[in-house]
Formats: structure tokens, C-alpha cells, sequence
């Protein structure tokens, strides 16, 4: 056991390859369907659930479709009109436990996202890059809003089932199906940090259901919020950045945060 997890750690030491992969163990052979997942954790408490679902990705138990990460092109202009173009690598779709045809998309609370994130050294968008992902996105349905037992597991696992039959089969990068768990400078600058920023869930008219809101504590989830991770270093024309430099760079962080304060607020802290 002690020899299975040391290889675990070394390989999230890795965290996203050169090429964008996401780096876990294979996906163990007697790992859970998705919906095999919600009928384990229905009738657990919120914290058991919470962290049934972080053993479960971080042992490998994820879609081999998300482990491939996909490119998000943005551009801006600075002070002297010069244009610095960036990229950032995103999940194609929002976490989910289970196989490419057995999964089911997985809701968090933003302190596990965050853990996830952290060991696989990854970050959480901004409001701007939700925006941008979903101008980017090749797969953009109309979001269904659902209005009793949001909270519950079995209506996650109920609104994944509606994703699937909205998505029809269609490949690649998908957005719009969820109000996504971002950074925001919102939460620190509250002085509440027991809180999550949700924003997203755009409709196909590309306006959002969901304004950026910080409203809620952090250990509220309810089956409209997605974890997207996306990859740790930003290239910036032909230089590779952390995300952390952009986010306080005074030029480059309009590439990634269109906020007045751009901050990398860590979900837990």
C-alpha cells in the first residue's frame, strides 16, 4: 500500500505533461461506473462524499477523454498597441468520475476542487476564461435548470443523464452545461473567504444564467456547479508563465481576469 501511494505522489509530482496530459494512475480495474459512484455515496454525509470522490479521481478513476487537455486562444492589446497573444490548456469537460462510456460529471465543493487542482498541478478559471472557453467551445447546449433536491446527489447524477441526452453523442469541448467554481478577487476582497465564486452557464445567446455570485458558503454544491482544471502554465507569446505570474503581471493579467483586482484566492485556506 505504502508503494502504491509513493508512486501516486510521484506521478502528481508530474501534474500536466508537456503535451497537456493529465497525469494519473491507469484507471483501476474495478473502479466504479459513474453511476455506480452516486449509489455508493446517496446516502453519505457530505464530507464522506467529498472525500469517497477525491480518492476516486486522484486513484485514477476519471475518462481517459478528460486526461487529454485542449488549447484556449486569447489575445489582448497593451498601452502601446502591441498585441500579446496567450494560451492556456482546459479539461474538455467538467470533472467526472467513471470511464469514457460509463462516467458521470462530479459537483464539488471548492476546497476538494481545489486539493484536486492542486496535486495535479492545475488551477480553476477566472470569470474571463469561462467566457473564453465558451466562445471556444464546439459543443454549447442550452442549459436545463432544475428546481427541487438540488443539493442531492441523485439529482447530479440526474442532470449529467440530461447533459448526455442534450450532447447526443457530439465530441469535443463542451460548455454552458454548468455554473463554473472560479477564482475570483470578489471573495477576498469581501473579507469572507468561507465562500464560493460560481459564474457560467451561459446560454446559446452567449449571456450567462449565472453572474459572478459569492453568495453562497463554501460547502454548498448543488448539481448546476462544475469543476473545469485547467493546466498551470499560461504561454504568453513564446514564453512559458505560472499562472500565478500572469494573474500579477500589470500588463498580462487582462489576459486571464477581466476583474479590477486579479488575485489566485486558494479555495481552504
Amino acid at each position: 500500500m505504502f508503494y502504491r501511494y509513493l508512486f501516486l505522489i510521484l506521478l502528481l509530482n508530474v501534474g500536466c505533461s508537456g503535451r497537456r496530459l493529465i497525469t494519473l494512475p491507469p484507471q483501476p480495474t474495478n473502479a466504479p461506473s459513474g453511476i455506480a459512484f452516486y449509489r455508493q455515496v446517496t446516502p453519505l454525509s457530505l464530507d464522506d462524499r467529498e472525500d469517497v470522490a477525491l480518492h476516486q479521481i486522484l486513484d485514477g478513476n476519471i475518462p481517459q477523454f478528460l486526461r487529454r487537455f485542449v488549447p484556449i486562444h486569447t489575445r489582448m492589446t497593451d498601452s502601446a498597441g502591441h498585441t500579446v497573444r496567450a494560451t492556456y490548456w482546459v479539461m474538455p469537460d467538467y470533472l467526472s468520475v467513471g470511464g469514457n462510456r460509463d462516467f458521470a460529471r462530479l459537483p464539488l465543493t471548492p476546497m476538494t476542487a481545489q486539493q484536486i487542482a492542486d496535486s495535479l498541478r492545475c488551477f480553476l478559471p477566472t470569470r474571463k476564461m469561462v467566457d473564453d472557453i465558451y466562445r471556444q467551445a464546439r459543443v454549447r447546449p442550452e442549459p436545463v435548470p432544475i428546481y427541487i433536491y438540488r443539493d442531492s446527489a441523485l439529482m447530479f447524477l440526474n442532470h449529467h443523464y440530461i447533459i448526455e441526452g442534450q450532447r447526443q453523442n457530439r465530441k469535443g469541448l463542451i460548455a454552458g452545461i454548468k455554473k463554473d467554481v472560479v477564482l475570483s478577487g470578489k471573495i477576498s476582497r469581501a473579507g469572507k473567504t468561507d465562500r464560493v465564486a460560481i459564474y457560467g452557464w451561459h446560454r446559446t445567446n452567449g449571456q450567462p444564467i449565472q453572474p459572478l455570485y459569492t453568495g453562497h458558503v463554501n460547502r454548498y454544491v448543488d448539481y448546476s456547479h462544475g469543476i473545469r482544471l485547467v493546466y498551470r502554465k499560461v504561454r504568453v507569446n513564446s514564453r512559458w508563465m505560472d499562472y500565478r505570474d500572469v494573474l500579477q503581471h500589470p500588463v498580462y493579467r487582462a489576459l486571464l481576469c477581466d476583474e479590477e483586482w486579479c488575485d489566485f484566492f486558494r479555495y481552504g485556506e
